[in-house]
């Protein structure tokens, strides 16, 4: 009975090994076949690291190949904190060189990671130091800093990127798919302790650089620019201002300036917003071109008819005044700024013909520049017109546009009726040195080349006989208009909590007048001296024309373009231009009143100007 019961067991015991073999043999099996490559995938990535290569971020140039942003090489500190022995030493002796704070060092040295960042991007100087403390665990390496060689300017332009060199604002982000490349991969093998194997797995894919970007901005026209603008906001202790200057028939912007005033000393400086493309504002009579120019398009106007233009005019519920009654010519209507001359075209176009041109000129959508943030502008739907749109809208109060939109509006006429679209980034250049010409922007007739050149006429008269004679400049026929509008405020109304106004002056022009080649908008922000246009905004206009034309090579005229003459000045009796440019006064009181009635007044802008 006990030997049976002895069998019994040994035979019990031999089945279990067997069992127990059996599951060994096929659990290897499993490993070696189905299981390898999981296994193996797993055991690589013990030893395995790939490390991200930056690819390079392309460098920006203006027109003439001048550096406006490039990557240059910097220092970054990072650690792996399983290899740092003695995170307090290491923190005490890190802190006075990194200029950190010793806890949040101690922190981040006892990680349960492999990589964690300790500076970004340090100087020389910082760089060498850390490399002499040589603590085991602490790595250095090459990173790229974005550096503006001119400093700030075309700041609001070019915008900025973060610490990872991805672009967060201006042409920087628009672009960020062109300039930052592709990054690569450097794979290295690596030992439990951290060290690299000689003999062990080594690849580099190699990244790819980003393209350059060549703009369409005049580095040395960009920083004149500045320098008026700057000098013109102290002048008239303004709020800030913006200057644009292009080439109307390419599209091409040449210089783009947004500068603010700092609330306690006065002092301008470029803005970080790029508020020509990114804030609405009510133009006010730069605006009258538009109806003006349809009114001579649609024929219910000649540019030599004379209109009797009353003391006042009565739309709907409101009363429209003007400054200057009688007897005047539809050219002289645009030079003396006629309020009530300009409704009484506008009545005649009716409020279809004068909305269709508002669109056709570029107003109520995107330009196509491509920068962030780009606003609208705003022009009411038929249906939510009132009574008294018809009068308000014509001298630019309740719609409202960006200063690159009425730019461009005033381009169409000094490209022969044509509008194109306006355009910041001239070409790309990829690694291998090869130039890709941007494709041009899309354009579309808005008036007759025959209308187009009565308003370069018009408009020149604005600066011979008119309002706008403080844009004149020397052996150059310019042709410009003034606008001074009330800004509307929070909480509708044009009126302040404590019952003031506050007014936004601009002039908008080009040149020469009769075959222009440059066109250049003023827009200063309340201005505290005067709120006339003609005094403010005019002026710089000048100054920027000056240095525009010298930049760009535009040779001076032999005779300018003459104005076109009223009956009065055909027979010889030529007016005398007014003394105080009231034509481009601020509105009446009953046109303030009647602004917000139409649709979009009183409305606060769509970005702060």
């Amino acid at each position: 009975m006990r030997g049976s019961t002895l069998r019994t067991r040994s035979l019990a015991l031999l089945v279990g090994l067997l069992l127990l073999f059996g599951a060994v043999v096929v659990r290897l099996a499993y490993v070696q076949t189905v299981g390898a490559s999981q296994y193996a995938a797993y055991g690589e990535q013990q030893r395995i690291e790939p490390i991200e290569l930056a690819g390079g971020r392309g460098a920006i140039f203006d027109r003439q190949g001048n550096d406006l942003a490039i990557s240059i090489p910097r220092t970054s500190i990072a650690a792996d904190p399983s290899i740092v022995a003695h995170p307090r030493g290491a923190a005490r002796r890190l802190a006075p060189v990194l200029r950190l704070d010793e806890a949040e060092l101690v922190r981040k040295l006892t990680e349960d990671v492999r990589f964690v960042y300790l500076a970004r991007q340090v100087d020389d100087e910082v760089a060498d130091a850390v490399r002499a403390l040589d603590i085991p665990g602490i790595l250095l390496f090459g990173e790229q800093s974005r550096f503006t060689p001119a400093g700030d300017l075309a700041r609001a332009v070019l915008g900025g990127v973060d610490v990872d060199g991805d672009g967060v604002s201006g042409v920087e982000l628009a672009f960020q798919d062109e300039l930052a490349g592709e990054p690569g991969h450097l794979v290295v093998e690596r030992d439990p302790a951290g060290r690299t194997i000689p003999a062990g797995r080594h690849q580099i894919d190699p990244a790819r650089p980003g393209d350059d970007l060549i703009l369409t901005l005049d580095r040395d026209l960009q920083g004149a620019v500045e320098a008026v603008l700057q000098r013109q906001i102290g002048a008239t202790g303004a709020r800030g201002g913006i200057a644009v200057v292009s080439d109307p028939g390419t599209g091409e912007v040449l210089a783009m300036a947004n500068q603010e005033a700092d609330p306690a000393t006065g002092i301008a400086r470029n803005a970080s917003e790029d508020r020509a493309v990114t804030a609405n504002y009510e133009p006010g009579s730069v605006n009258k071109v538009i109806t003006l120019a349809a009114a001579l398009e649609e024929g219910v106007a000649t540019a030599e008819e004379v209109v009797t233009v009353p003391p006042s005019l009565r739309v709907a519920d409101h009363t429209y005044r003007d400054s200057h009654p009688g007897d005047l010519t539809v050219a002289e209507i645009l030079a003396r700024s006629s309020n009530v001359g300009t409704i009484t075209l506008a009545r005649r176009l009716g409020e279809e013909r004068v909305h269709e041109y508002l669109r056709r000129f570029g107003f109520g959508r995107g330009t196509g520049l491509g920068l962030p943030h780009e606003e609208e502008g705003l022009v009411p739907e038929l249906d939510d017109w009132s009574g008294t749109s018809i009068g308000s809208i014509p001298l630019g109060q309740g719609v409202s546009v960006t200063a690159l939109q009425m730019l461009f509006a005033y381009n169409v006429l000094a490209n022969d009726g044509v509008y194109v679209a306006p355009s910041l980034v001239a070409a790309t250049r990829d690694a291998q040195g090869r130039r890709h010409d941007a494709p041009a922007g899309r354009a579309h007739r808005v008036v007759s080349p025959a209308t187009a050149r009565q308003m370069r006429a018009m408009l020149a008269g604005v600066i011979e006989n008119g309002t706008g004679a403080a844009a004149a400049m020397d052996g150059y026929a310019v042709a410009g208009k003034t606008g001074t509008a009330r800004k509307p405020q929070e909480g509708g109304g044009y009126r302040d909590a404590a019952g003031a106004y506050h007014y936004i002056a601009t002039f908008a022009g080009f040149l020469p007048a009769d075959d222009p080649q440059l066109s250049v908008i003023v827009v200063i922000d309340e201005p505290a001296t005067s709120p006339y246009a003609a005094r403010v905004a005019a002026p710089a206009f000048a100054d920027i024309g000056r240095y525009a034309v010298r930049t760009m090579g535009v040779p001076p005229e032999h005779e300018p373009l003459p104005a076109p003459l009223s009956p009065e000045a055909s027979r010889g009796r030529v007016r005398a231009a007014p003394a105080a440019p009231p034509a481009t006064a601020p509105p009446a009181p009953a046109v303030a009143a009647a602004a917000p009635a139409a649709a979009g007044a009183g409305r606060p802008p769509g970005g702060r100007l």
